[in-house]
Protein backbone atom coordinates (compact mmCIF):
# COMPACT_ATOMS: atom_id res chain seq x y z
CA UNK A 1 0.00 0.00 0.00
CA UNK A 2 1.07 3.63 -0.51
CA UNK A 3 2.38 5.61 2.46
CA UNK A 4 0.06 7.97 4.40
CA UNK A 5 -0.31 11.45 2.98
CA UNK A 6 1.98 14.19 4.26
CA UNK A 7 -0.78 16.68 3.39
CA UNK A 8 -3.99 14.99 4.52
CA UNK A 9 -7.26 15.55 2.72
CA UNK A 10 -10.33 16.13 4.87
CA UNK A 11 -13.69 14.98 3.49
CA UNK A 12 -16.90 16.87 4.26
CA UNK A 13 -18.79 13.57 4.48
CA UNK A 14 -17.58 10.04 5.27
CA UNK A 15 -15.87 8.26 2.37
CA UNK A 16 -13.52 5.32 2.11
CA UNK A 17 -9.88 6.39 2.63
CA UNK A 18 -9.07 4.99 -0.82
CA UNK A 19 -10.68 8.07 -2.38
CA UNK A 20 -8.64 10.48 -0.28
CA UNK A 21 -5.26 8.78 -0.39
CA UNK A 22 -5.00 8.34 -4.16
CA UNK A 23 -3.21 11.21 -5.83
CA UNK A 24 -1.19 11.80 -8.98
CA UNK A 25 2.47 11.81 -8.01
CA UNK A 26 5.10 12.78 -10.57
CA UNK A 27 8.06 11.28 -8.72
CA UNK A 28 8.72 7.66 -9.61
CA UNK A 29 11.08 5.12 -8.09
CA UNK A 30 13.17 2.93 -10.37
CA UNK A 31 11.04 -0.18 -9.74
CA UNK A 32 9.91 -2.04 -12.84
CA UNK A 33 6.40 -3.37 -13.34
CA UNK A 34 5.79 -6.76 -14.89
CA UNK A 35 3.31 -7.19 -17.70
CA UNK A 36 1.20 -9.37 -15.41
CA UNK A 37 1.10 -6.64 -12.75
CA UNK A 38 0.15 -4.04 -15.34
CA UNK A 39 -2.56 -6.22 -16.83
CA UNK A 40 -4.06 -6.58 -13.36
CA UNK A 41 -4.64 -2.82 -13.37
CA UNK A 42 -6.16 -2.89 -16.85
CA UNK A 43 -8.30 -5.84 -15.75
CA UNK A 44 -9.92 -3.53 -13.20
CA UNK A 45 -10.66 -1.09 -16.02
CA UNK A 46 -12.25 -3.92 -18.00
CA UNK A 47 -14.91 -4.23 -15.29
CA UNK A 48 -15.86 -0.55 -15.27
CA UNK A 49 -19.53 0.44 -15.69
CA UNK A 50 -20.51 0.91 -19.33
CA UNK A 51 -23.60 2.34 -21.03
CA UNK A 52 -25.42 -0.52 -22.80
CA UNK A 53 -22.32 -2.59 -21.97
CA UNK A 54 -20.64 -1.30 -25.14
CA UNK A 55 -17.24 -1.08 -23.42
CA UNK A 56 -15.82 1.45 -25.91
CA UNK A 57 -12.51 1.87 -24.06
CA UNK A 58 -9.27 0.67 -25.62
CA UNK A 59 -5.76 0.56 -24.16
CA UNK A 60 -2.27 0.46 -25.66
CA UNK A 61 0.60 -0.06 -23.22
CA UNK A 62 4.37 -0.28 -23.13
CA UNK A 63 6.83 -1.15 -20.38
CA UNK A 64 9.95 0.95 -19.77
CA UNK A 65 12.61 -0.41 -22.09
CA UNK A 66 10.16 -1.27 -24.88
CA UNK A 67 10.58 0.54 -28.18
CA UNK A 68 6.93 1.49 -27.88
CA UNK A 69 7.62 3.17 -24.53
CA UNK A 70 10.18 5.49 -26.08
CA UNK A 71 7.89 6.21 -29.03
CA UNK A 72 4.99 7.13 -26.76
CA UNK A 73 7.19 9.15 -24.40
CA UNK A 74 8.36 11.16 -27.40
CA UNK A 75 4.80 12.44 -27.91
CA UNK A 76 4.54 13.96 -24.42
CA UNK A 77 4.31 17.71 -23.90
CA UNK A 78 7.47 19.35 -22.59
CA UNK A 79 6.26 19.60 -18.99
CA UNK A 80 5.29 15.94 -18.84
CA UNK A 81 8.48 14.85 -20.57
CA UNK A 82 10.42 16.10 -17.53
CA UNK A 83 9.15 13.26 -15.33
CA UNK A 84 6.84 10.75 -17.04
CA UNK A 85 9.60 8.84 -18.91
CA UNK A 86 10.84 7.65 -15.49
CA UNK A 87 7.61 5.65 -15.02
CA UNK A 88 7.60 1.87 -15.19
CA UNK A 89 4.91 1.84 -17.89
CA UNK A 90 2.96 4.16 -20.15
CA UNK A 91 -0.63 3.37 -21.03
CA UNK A 92 -2.73 5.22 -23.61
CA UNK A 93 -6.51 5.18 -23.27
CA UNK A 94 -8.84 5.75 -26.20
CA UNK A 95 -12.47 5.03 -26.98
CA UNK A 96 -14.53 4.07 -30.00
CA UNK A 97 -16.76 6.99 -30.95
CA UNK A 98 -19.61 5.06 -32.55
CA UNK A 99 -21.97 2.18 -31.82
CA UNK A 100 -24.29 -0.09 -33.78
CA UNK A 101 -27.79 0.04 -32.25
CA UNK A 102 -29.79 -3.18 -32.19
CA UNK A 103 -31.46 -3.73 -35.56
CA UNK A 104 -29.61 -0.84 -37.22
CA UNK A 105 -27.52 -1.16 -40.37
CA UNK A 106 -25.23 1.80 -39.78
CA UNK A 107 -23.26 2.95 -36.79
CA UNK A 108 -24.19 6.15 -34.98
CA UNK A 109 -22.35 8.34 -32.51
CA UNK A 110 -22.11 6.85 -29.03
CA UNK A 111 -22.69 9.87 -26.75
CA UNK A 112 -21.30 7.96 -23.76
CA UNK A 113 -17.97 6.79 -25.21
CA UNK A 114 -15.81 9.36 -23.41
CA UNK A 115 -17.84 9.04 -20.19
CA UNK A 116 -17.27 5.29 -20.22
CA UNK A 117 -13.56 5.71 -20.93
CA UNK A 118 -13.38 7.95 -17.87
CA UNK A 119 -15.00 5.21 -15.79
CA UNK A 120 -12.39 2.76 -17.06
CA UNK A 121 -9.56 5.15 -16.24
CA UNK A 122 -10.72 5.74 -12.67
CA UNK A 123 -11.11 1.99 -12.16
CA UNK A 124 -7.50 1.52 -13.24
CA UNK A 125 -6.37 4.41 -11.05
CA UNK A 126 -7.94 3.07 -7.87
CA UNK A 127 -6.77 -0.49 -8.54
CA UNK A 128 -3.27 0.92 -9.01
CA UNK A 129 -3.43 2.75 -5.69
CA UNK A 130 -4.83 -0.32 -3.95
CA UNK A 131 -1.90 -2.34 -5.33
CA UNK A 132 0.77 0.15 -4.29
CA UNK A 133 1.27 1.81 -7.67
CA UNK A 134 0.84 5.40 -8.82
CA UNK A 135 -1.21 6.06 -11.95
CA UNK A 136 -0.94 9.62 -13.29
CA UNK A 137 -3.07 10.49 -16.32
CA UNK A 138 -1.82 13.20 -18.69
CA UNK A 139 -3.71 15.19 -21.29
CA UNK A 140 -0.56 16.96 -22.46
CA UNK A 141 0.69 15.00 -25.45
CA UNK A 142 0.70 15.22 -29.24
CA UNK A 143 -2.46 13.35 -30.20
CA UNK A 144 -1.60 13.13 -33.87
CA UNK A 145 1.87 11.71 -33.19
CA UNK A 146 0.55 9.34 -30.52
CA UNK A 147 -2.23 8.09 -32.79
CA UNK A 148 0.35 7.33 -35.47
CA UNK A 149 2.77 5.65 -33.06
CA UNK A 150 0.03 3.48 -31.58
CA UNK A 151 -1.78 2.68 -34.86
CA UNK A 152 -5.03 4.11 -33.48
CA UNK A 153 -7.92 2.68 -35.53
CA UNK A 154 -10.21 5.03 -37.43
CA UNK A 155 -13.25 6.10 -35.46
CA UNK A 156 -11.39 6.13 -32.15
CA UNK A 157 -10.22 9.11 -30.10
CA UNK A 158 -7.29 9.32 -27.67
CA UNK A 159 -8.03 10.71 -24.22
CA UNK A 160 -4.91 10.40 -22.09
CA UNK A 161 -1.52 8.82 -21.56
CA UNK A 162 -1.13 7.28 -18.10
CA UNK A 163 2.25 7.02 -16.36
CA UNK A 164 2.42 4.11 -13.90
CA UNK A 165 5.11 3.32 -11.35
CA UNK A 166 6.04 3.15 -7.69
CA UNK A 167 6.04 6.47 -5.89
CA UNK A 168 9.54 7.88 -5.54
CA UNK A 169 11.21 10.67 -3.61
CA UNK A 170 10.39 14.21 -4.72
CA UNK A 171 14.14 14.88 -4.94
CA UNK A 172 14.27 12.99 -8.25
CA UNK A 173 12.13 15.72 -9.85
CA UNK A 174 13.34 18.99 -11.33
CA UNK A 175 13.34 21.67 -8.62
CA UNK A 176 10.37 23.48 -10.18
CA UNK A 177 8.20 20.38 -9.75
CA UNK A 178 9.27 19.37 -6.25
CA UNK A 179 6.95 21.85 -4.52
CA UNK A 180 3.99 20.44 -6.45
CA UNK A 181 4.66 16.89 -5.25
CA UNK A 182 1.77 16.78 -2.82
CA UNK A 183 -1.93 15.92 -2.96
CA UNK A 184 -4.20 18.52 -4.52
CA UNK A 185 -7.38 19.65 -2.81
CA UNK A 186 -10.92 19.77 -4.21
CA UNK A 187 -13.71 22.32 -4.53
CA UNK A 188 -16.21 22.51 -1.66
CA UNK A 189 -19.12 20.13 -2.10
CA UNK A 190 -21.67 22.95 -2.39
CA UNK A 191 -19.76 24.26 -5.41
CA UNK A 192 -20.35 21.05 -7.35
CA UNK A 193 -23.66 19.65 -6.05
CA UNK A 194 -26.94 21.33 -5.12
CA UNK A 195 -30.40 19.94 -4.49
CA UNK A 196 -32.94 20.36 -7.28
CA UNK A 197 -30.73 22.03 -9.87
CA UNK A 198 -27.15 22.34 -10.97
CA UNK A 199 -24.89 24.79 -9.15
CA UNK A 200 -24.54 28.18 -10.82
Amino acid sequence: MNAPLKTPRTPLHPVDPLFLNRWSSRAFATDAITETELLSLIEAARWAPSASNLQPWRFAYALRGDAGFAALAATLAAGNALWAPQAAALVAIASKETMLPAGAEAEVVNPAHAFDAGAAWVSLAYQAHHSGWVAHAMGGFDRVAAAEALHLPAGHVLHAVIAIGRRGDAAVLPEALQAREQPSQRLPLDRIATRGQFPA
